[in-house]
């Protein structure tokens, strides 16, 4: 989540080396021309070769990857199902067949998988295979319809003078200028009780509310990114350090917090360090066990949906995992779809890994900055 803290998304022990790669293989324009097939010697071909300008992709073999034989792959069957809803370039045959087809359990689930994919692993344009993990999540907010109290901090759509990407008032500005302040007058969607909450929802780019309505009611909401105001995001915890009051490496959202309620009259100060805002819609929650939508449009699915950047990782592409759990030597290594991005995720090996919703998926995205290495898995012929 220090991602979006560090930017919706930030960075990750070196990984033991990879055994079994084809290093003898010669990478022409992106991809390798040839792969092979779970346990087979003979070549095969990609039908669509797509754009991957930021890495390139080195066949390999199901058997590379580390703990293939022990995911439970049958959970990754509705994030794969959410992304075939439209299906991304190269992917339209194999969509269609994971659309109709039901694995009875694990195993069903890797043999089709195995029958119909290919494996390359993601290396930098320069060969480096070793990167970065990091997580994010969808925050879950108290709110009221109206302020009061504690309830004092608002949220806000676009101001009246939106202008999709045209620079706008700081942070410090809008708090401080009666002109800023007027053209969000009536566009307040909800109010929070702690402004490090806002921040939150706006350094993760959307997030969950339970709202109090006026007549008592309770209802959960969502919250969608509709835009900024256009000014750099700078990290409050990368100010906190360079402040001193924080260590590198202990600027967990926790700390951020406890610092908080230890300097108040600081708090104004910190806010300010990041002077962009985003602004959000809201949205129904019709079914509150799916995940916002990703920038490939589909709903994100809790730890099987990955942000990646789009240029060496295409949208819609199945991944594999060969990474840790948050602060830990204990391996995560799964099966994800890449159905993400964020303005720090950048470069070829490098994932952000969606946790959910809620104060569990909180606490391991921000916490997670691990190392990492990532294997695509493309289907062999499209139609």
């Amino acid at each position: 989540m220090f991602l979006r803290l560090a930017a919706r998304a930030a960075s990750r022990a070196a990984l033991p080396p990879i055994l079994g790669i084809l290093g003898a293989c010669t990478v022409l324009g992106g991809i390798a021309p040839a792969g092979r097939e779970a346990g087979s010697e003979g070549p095969s071909r990609i039908a669509r070769e797509p754009e991957h300008p930021r890495s390139r992709w080195v066949p390999a073999r199901f058997a590379d990857l580390p703990g293939w034989r022990d995911d439970h792959a049958l959970q990754l069957w509705p994030a794969l199902r959410a992304g075939c809803g439209s299906p991304p370039p190269g992917w339209a045959t194999a969509c269609a067949q994971a659309l109709l087809f039901d694995p009875r359990d694990d195993a069903d689930a890797r043999a089709w998988i195995e029958q119909r994919l290919e494996v390359f692993q993601v290396q930098s344009p320069d060969g480096v295979d070793s990167g970065l993990a990091t997580g994010y999540f969808e925050p879950l907010v108290e709110a009221r319809r109206k302020p009061g109290g504690a309830f004092a901090t608002p949220l806000w759509g676009p101001p009246a003078d939106y202008v999709p990407h045209r620079a706008w008032y700081t942070r410090q500005e809008i708090a401080q200028l009666p002109q800023a302040q007027a053209a969000l007058r009536g566009r307040e969607l909800a109010w929070v009780a702690d402004p490090l909450d806002a921040l939150l929802l706006q350094v993760q780019g959307s997030g969950r509310l339970h709202v109090v309505e006026p007549d008592g009611t309770d209802r959960l909401v969502r919250l969608a990114f509709a835009g900024s105001n256009e000014q750099p995001y700078r990290s409050v915890g990368r100010w906190l350090i360079d402040q001193g009051e924080l260590r590198p490496g202990d600027a967990s959202w926790p700390a951020i917090r406890d610092w908080a309620r230890r300097n108040p009259r600081r708090l104004d100060e910190l806010l300010w360090a990041n002077p962009r805002v985003v602004f959000f819609r809201e949205e129904a929650l019709p079914e509150p066990a799916l995940g916002p939508r990703g920038a490939q449009g589909a709903p994100l699915t809790p730890r099987r949906s990955i942000a990646v950047d789009p240029q060496a990782v295409p949208f819609g592409s199945m991944v594999w995992l060969d990474t840790s759990e948050p602060l830990s030597a204990t391996p995560l290594q799964r099966l994800v779809m890449a159905q993400d991005t964020g303005s720090a995720i950048t470069g070829a090996v490098r994932a952000d890994f969606f946790w959910g919703w809620g104060a569990t998926a909180e606490a391991e995205a921000g916490r997670m900055k691990q190392p990492l290495r990532m294997w695509v898995l493309w289907p062999k012929t499209d139609a």
